[in-house]
């Protein structure tokens, strides 16, 4: 099954791929257990690594060889700067991207559980991060053949969105809460990859299943995926649904997973992959980067990819009845 979306030609933008969105520094911590109340443990592990949604999934997608441009907002403080060189050094363009006086960066702490790589993220983000809608800048959203936005700041990621669509470029969605708003920006998608609980909670729908196909129904999305963790992802396509089986990995840390997967999507959707071998690549990207620590830094290149590719089963296919 192919993706129904059209892709711009390359030689028609600058850029193959543009993200809309967050990018964090993450403060990692792993413990040998997760923390009771009142309790006291020494750290197991402890690293400042780049992240957030949307900075991920665009380092992944340059890492695995797209030209890839991030817009969003970074603070002026050390944290910044160290946010802004992750992208820029991983080769990803941030001449779009705004640096805002007077803010700290957004960051997280998050603690990972040493025994099964689970996590748990504390963040916090400065107000004056938060762009407007006039603040979006149509040239540079429209600059790639695909754009790629997450879900926090919704009216502005709808009007990135709307843009794109005006200029008959791909959008994709990184959605993983009900905000405000989220019914404006959804409508304006074409791809709408999920976090597990999201489904459910837009559509009172407790069978996943129907929740896919309910939002593919309202929203007129020609593809919504749900990524499921140890349980891989299940995606609503043309009439058919698609379970792609995660692969069993020694689970280091979670961290960026899902961000992870986006970026393996969006790659072999660029490559003009069939559906059921995007969501298994897609898969196993997120699986190796589950072998590392962070976010950003757990990136796989194609080459470690493939190589972890070579000994997979093959994808399980179900046309929905």
């Amino acid at each position: 099954m192919r993706i129904p979306f059209r892709i711009p030609g390359a030689s028609e933008r600058l850029f193959d791929v543009v993200g809309f969105g967050l990018n964090s520094v993450d403060l990692i911590t792993v413990v040998a257990e997760y923390p009771a109340s009142n309790t006291k443990q020494r750290l197991q592990r402890f690293a400042r690594l780049p992240g957030g949604q949307m900075a991920t999934a665009t380092v992944a997608c340059a890492r695995l060889g797209w030209r890839a441009r991030y817009i969003g907002s970074f603070g002026d403080d050390d944290l910044g700067a160290f946010s802004r060189d992750s992208l820029t050094s991983a080769g990803v363009d941030i001449s779009a991207a705004r640096t805002v006086a007077g803010a700290a960066n957004q960051f997280a702490v998050i603690l990972v559980d040493g025994r099964s790589g689970d996590r748990t993220v504390l963040w916090d983000r400065d107000p004056s991060l938060i762009m407007d809608v006039a603040d979006v800048p149509r040239d540079a959203v429209t600059s790639g053949r695909m754009l790629m936005v997450d879900c926090h700041e919704t009216a502005a990621a709808a009007r990135a969105a709307r843009y794109a669509r005006d200029a008959q470029i791909p959008t994709i969605v990184d959605v993983e809460k009900v905000r405000p708003g989220i019914a404006e920006l959804l409508q304006n998608i074409d791809a709408i990859l999920a976090a597990q609980e999201f489904p459910g909670a837009l559509t009172g729908h407790e069978d996943l299943g129907r929740a896919l196909r309910t939002i593919a129904r309202e929203f007129g999305a020609g593809l919504v995926c749900a990524t499921l963790g140890k349980e891989g992802s299940l995606t609503w396509c043309s009439g058919h649904e698609i379970r792609t089986p995660a692969f069993q990995v020694d689970c280091v840390d979670s961290t960026g997973a899902g961000d992870v997967f986006r970026g393996a999507f969006i790659y072999a959707y660029l490559e003009g992959w069939p559906l059921e071998a995007a969501m298994r690549f897609a898969n196993a990207a997120a699986a190796v980067s589950c072998t590392r620590l962070g976010a950003m830094a757990s990136v796989p290149s194609k080459e470690e990819a493939d190589r972890f590719l070579a000994e997979a089963e093959p994808v399980r296919y179900f046309e929905a009845r």
